[in-house]
């Protein structure tokens, strides 16, 4: 008896030991959004580039009026003085490349929020890990928010919303133990203006946190019907999403093609292979609303087709799409490996598959360790551009 006694208290003294561990800060919910911990939170935006406590809001409209991308506002607040919004923009000169954080790990970023003007195809957003040279994030920024036309559409979202007035918001957690880098580089012939904040936490980061990843690319148009979404990934991760922009070049319905997974030593079949793009999407036949006979714009928390554009008669002469899929509650772990492709076909007489031409767009989003394999050369401005 005694034995079990001893027995139920030291089990009851691990138990209180898991309850009181200390809690980093990361992995919010409602569930722990009462939890204390030691973790600083911190954010960077024009009027503090460097995030420091105590810090923010120090541009002088006096003495620093006429100093770019310190006092942009400065003719606005001249009557307010320091402390009244005198630098809450930076202009990104064409060609030039800004640093929008650089921080000091480690710790992890928890959100990002920006409204960027100009051709979001144009602006190119980047992320860094730890030192490294090349990035582990590359994208024009329209596409990685899902807004691969340059058009404005809602999107909402757990992991991204994007909301009016072209406010581009993402929660994808992204650790890092030495430092963050984030850039953003103006390819465009003209300035554009760039409101932006990031939001992060310095806290410990487990030994089990991968690097979060995002590339885009781009098949203008598909000519093999076969549009690879990514390929040479190398390391132990999981893949959590897909954004996909879809120009059709033909009439009917464009979304037969199946998505492929191919990990850990696939050749010539995937392990995890769809039924369809809608079905990917995780919507249905052919995302059809059957009392208007329209297509079905939705957006939610996991999936959805958020951008349904359609020909005005005049200039905008092309049907397209946009789409998200996140693996949030079903991420697909990879030991070694990587490649996701899907198919492009739609129907043509006779009940028959048509290989399609589409112009498709692509952001993949994965989570792996570090290093990772050196991502292909982003298009340049003529593959990139929209029209």
């Amino acid at each position: 008896m005694k034995k079990i006694g001893f027995l139920f208290l030291s089990f009851l003294f691990v138990c209180q030991g898991f309850s009181q561990e200390q809690f980093n800060g990361l992995d919010m919910s409602l569930g722990n959004l009462s939890r204390l911990s030691d973790a600083k939170t911190r954010s960077i935006s024009p009027e503090n580039f460097t995030g420091e406590k105590g810090k923010g809001g120090m541009a002088d409209p006096a003495r620093d009026k006429g100093k770019r991308n310190v006092a942009n506002a400065a003719n606005e607040a001249r009557e307010l003085g320091r402390g009244w919004k005198v630098n809450p923009f930076i202009i990104i000169e064409p060609g030039e490349t800004f640093t929008m954080a650089d921080i000091a790990g480690p710790g992890a970023i928890q959100h990002i929020w920006m409204t960027p003007t100009g051709n979001f195809n144009f602006s190119i957003f980047r992320i860094y890990y730890d030192g490294e040279s090349d990035p582990s994030v590359e994208s024009p920024v329209g596409p990685f928010f899902g807004m691969a036309w340059n058009q404005f559409s809602p999107l909402n979202s757990l992991a991204m919303t994007v909301n009016p007035g072209s406010a581009f918001n993402s929660y994808w957690k992204m650790p890092f133990r030495k430092n963050c880098k984030i850039t953003m580089q103006n390819i465009d012939t003209q300035p554009m203006r760039l409101y932006y904040q990031v939001d992060y936490t310095l806290t410990d980061v487990g030994s089990d946190e991968g690097y979060f990843h995002a590339q885009y690319r781009r098949s203008k148009p598909n000519m093999t019907s076969l549009h690879t979404i990514l390929d040479g990934v190398k390391g132990k991760g999981q893949y959590v999403g897909t954004y996909m922009g879809v120009g059709v070049t033909n009439n009917g319905w464009w979304g037969e093609g199946e998505i492929k997974f191919y990990m850990d030593g696939d050749d010539d079949y995937a392990t995890i292979v769809g039924t369809g793009t809608e079905d990917y999407f995780c919507g249905s036949y052919n995302f059809e609303n059957k009392r208007t006979h329209q297509y079905q714009e939705f957006s939610t928390a996991y999936a959805g087709l958020h951008q349904v554009l359609k020909p005005d008669g005049l200039y905008g002469s092309q049907m397209r799409f946009g789409m998200y899929r996140w693996h949030i509650m079903d991420p697909i772990r990879f030991d070694k490996e990587l490649k996701v492709t899907i198919q492009d076909l739609g129907w043509k007489s006779g009940g028959r598959y048509l290989p399609q031409h589409s112009d498709i767009i692509t952001v993949a989003y994965w989570y792996q360790t570090e290093p990772h394999k050196k991502f292909p050369k982003l298009p340049d401005a003529n593959i990139l551009e929209v029209n």
